[in-house]
């Protein structure tokens, strides 16, 4: 009798203990569950596919070329990476990155940007604000996917005209043949039916510009074509592109402006002068709006034309992941709808280059313009 209560103490410890034992157990299996969902969670996401990603990694600009492949398992061509900075000269291939993966020599890429990194490879807390401002101090001329583009662009410019030019000086009174018979059309073209009408009698002073222009912007929107297959770039939907050609256009014109260009600018003739108070400042906007004007309207054609093409292509991988009854049946629609892009973005290849053109020559022509008596 003297011992139950002790026994009835003992059971209800145990009790307690188990009790507390199983409730820990639980909370710890079920933290370690929900870790583990999380895990599995996110590993989902990061295998999901991004439309968005894919489309930027196609139409932006990187310091390798991507050639197919995805990850650690992508095939690409290294391109040289140039860089000062208060570390002194860096040159380098973007192979040493490894993806973006790793660090070489105090540098690494941020979303296809050079950044400066400390000692132990990252950004800290305590770091941030050197790291800050030696990111500013960083000069980047790196042989980029687009300064490559630029660069096979102009050799293959070079190398067409030189041929045809070489041709001309051997046989003059020869009919063209070959690179030639394509050339000759759209150089006559130019001449013909765009510098003449636009400029005047003074047009063959812009004919080379105006080629030049012509055939640069041709030459890459057909290269930007590829973006749709790996291994394409995107020069002309660069805004830095079109904002240099634009420039260009800007100074021409600006420099080969006449008296009667500038008074009609400032001060038009035949307006009374509170009016001009209210045109004045709307014609000195007009002379910086239209090289703004044409830098816009070749970017934005071309780089919707292949967001659009790549949003279709997508669509393929994004009902995949649903079904893969339905990839297989938006697949058909995708491709048609992107081979129909593909034909609509040659089309658009040409008529951007020839706008441009025939704008810049308007341009010129406003230029020179004499005033009438």
């Amino acid at each position: 009798m003297n011992n139950t209560p002790k026994t009835s103490l003992k059971h209800i410890l145990t009790a307690v203990f188990i009790a507390l034992f199983a409730s820990v157990s639980f909370t710890a299996f079920a933290e370690e569950t929900e870790h583990a969902t999380e895990q599995a969670t996110e590993a989902k996401t990061e295998k999901k596919f991004d439309a968005g990603k894919l489309i930027l990694e196609h139409i932006g600009d990187s310091h390798d070329w991507h050639i197919l492949g995805e990850g650690h398992s992508s095939v690409s061509l290294p391109l040289p990476v140039i860089a000062y900075s208060n570390r002194g000269f860096a040159c380098f291939l973007s192979n040493k990155f490894e993806h973006g993966h790793k660090t070489y020599g105090g540098y690494k890429l941020e979303e296809n940007h050079l950044v400066a990194v400390n000692e132990m490879g990252e950004v800290d807390a305590h770091e941030a604000t050197v790291n800050e401002e030696a990111t500013k101090s960083i000069i980047d001329i790196s042989i980029t996917k687009n300064v490559a583009t630029l660069l096979f662009s102009a050799s293959l410019l070079l190398w067409a005209f030189l041929s045809v030019a070489g041709a001309y000086k051997k046989n003059p009174n020869k009919a063209p043949k070959g690179l030639q018979s394509f050339v000759e059309p759209l150089i006559i073209f130019i001449r013909d039916e765009v510098a003449k009408p636009s400029i005047g009698a003074k047009y063959e002073k812009f004919v080379p510009y105006l080629l030049t222009v012509f055939f640069l912007i041709l030459i890459n929107n057909l290269l930007g074509l590829v973006p749709v297959i790996p291994g394409g770039a995107n020069l002309s939907g660069n805004i830095a592109f079109t904002m240099v050609l634009a420039l260009i256009t800007f100074v021409i014109t600006t420099v080969n402006g006449t008296k009667h260009y500038w008074h009609h600018v400032f001060a038009m003739p035949g307006v009374p002068k509170p009016v001009l108070l209210i045109l004045t400042p709307i014609e000195i906007l007009g002379v910086f709006l239209k090289p703004f004007v044409l830098m816009i309207r070749l970017f934005a054609n071309m780089t919707a034309g292949h967001i659009i093409a790549l949003s279709f292509f997508a669509m393929i991988f994004i009902f995949g992941e649903m079904s893969t009854g339905a990839g297989l049946g938006v697949s058909v629609v995708s491709v048609a709808f992107t081979v129909f892009m593909g034909l609509l973005e040659l089309l658009v290849a040409f008529l951007q280059a020839y706008v441009f053109t025939l704008l810049s020559a308007m341009y010129f022509g406003s230029a020179l313009e004499e005033g009438h008596h």
